[in-house]
């Protein structure tokens, strides 16, 4: 079971880079509108949408625009990219398996806010987002992409927030090849209820993957003020990460459906086989069922009835029936 989420301090994480290359951490808020004022270093604001002080400074430190806060209330809000006179909105989806629940096919998705200005970056997010640890991380061994601007520091968050879905996609191969396994070498019963999970899973993954295609596409090409030219060479590099996302979803939905097929069909030979050998008794019995039938009615005389070796004679008659029935179905290669 994962650890629980520690509650949100009132004061966001953030990082700038001053135009003397001075590093600081952690600033007090109350200098966020003067550093965006000023336009000078590279500003990076990280806030736990839980905070409603650090919620507050949306509207306070930075002003950003009512419709752009009103987003980030909706945790279900769509992916897109947006540019406002003073900022570029981008929402993108992350992802991660819930670990305490049973179901091991359990997923649940979060939006992450970024707002890019000319020399700041503001995330916003709820109590999850492995992307913007992996970047923290990464900043705290190497601060260099302060000094290159905030449009890199955005490539690096949304980078490291799709290179988050590479180890869930690992999982569901190592789930899809599980399934195969207990498909066709072992023909577990059990194995189509996981079938469907794995496969709703997968239509899951690739439902909030797909939209993410497009934002890159616009990151990558589409000219403004927010990106420099080298700067957009980078995200080209997270589109196709997101087609690769895409290309191994598509694949694993087509796989998945397959693997249905296979299990659907197994089922329908093993009940002919069922079926088989059931009529194959039924066939055999019937010489058994007919000769003593009309031997066991209640008549005065009846053939062989006061024979000696009657009871034997009838016996190998029945046998004799039956094995030439066998041999019947066996030529004709039913048997």
């Amino acid at each position: 079971m994962a650890p629980p989420v520690a509650a949100p301090s009132t004061a966001p994480r953030s990082w700038y880079r001053d135009e003397g290359g001075t590093l600081h951490r952690d600033l007090d808020p109350a200098r966020f509108s003067t550093i965006v004022a000023a336009g000078t270093g590279t500003l990076w604001v990280d806030l736990d949408l839980r905070s409603p002080e650090q919620r507050a400074l949306l509207t306070t430190a930075f002003r950003f625009h009512p419709l752009s806060v009103e987003d980030t209330t909706s945790s279900e809000g769509r992916v897109k990219l947006e540019e406002f006179p003073t900022y570029l909105l981008c929402v993108v989806r992350g992802v991660r398996f819930v670990e305490e629940t049973p179901d091991q096919f359990d997923v649940e998705t979060f939006n992450l806010w970024c707002f890019l200005g000319s020399n700041y970056l503001v995330t916003a997010h709820g109590p999850h987002a492995p992307g913007i640890e992996a970047a923290m991380d990464r900043l705290a061994r190497a601060p260099e992409p302060l000094a290159k601007g905030a449009g890199r520091l955005l490539h690096d968050v949304l980078d490291a927030t799709v290179d988050a879905y590479f180890p869930i996609l690992e999982q569901v191969d190592a789930f899809i090849d599980g399934l195969e396994e207990r498909v066709f070498v072992h023909f577990d019963q059990e194995a189509l209820r996981d079938i469907f999970g794995v496969k709703r899973l997968v239509l899951q993954l690739r439902r909030h993957v797909g939209p993410m295609r497009e934002v890159f596409n616009i990151l990558q090409n589409r000219p403004t003020p927010y990106l420099a030219a080298e700067t957009q060479v980078y995200f080209r590099d997270v589109y196709d990460h997101v087609i690769r996302l895409t290309e191994t979803l598509d694949s694993y939905r087509d796989l998945l459906s397959s693997t249905l097929d296979s299990y659907l069909t197994q089922v329908s030979n093993r009940m002919g086989l069922v079926t088989k050998g059931l009529t194959v008794v039924a066939t055999l019995s019937v010489p058994f069922v007919v000769v003593s039938g009309m031997w066991g009615m209640n008549f005065v005389s009846i053939p062989l009835a006061e024979m000696p070796n009657g009871f034997w004679i009838m016996l190998a008659v029945q046998l004799g029936l039956g094995g030439g029935l066998l041999w019947v179905l066996h030529r004709r290669g039913l048997i």
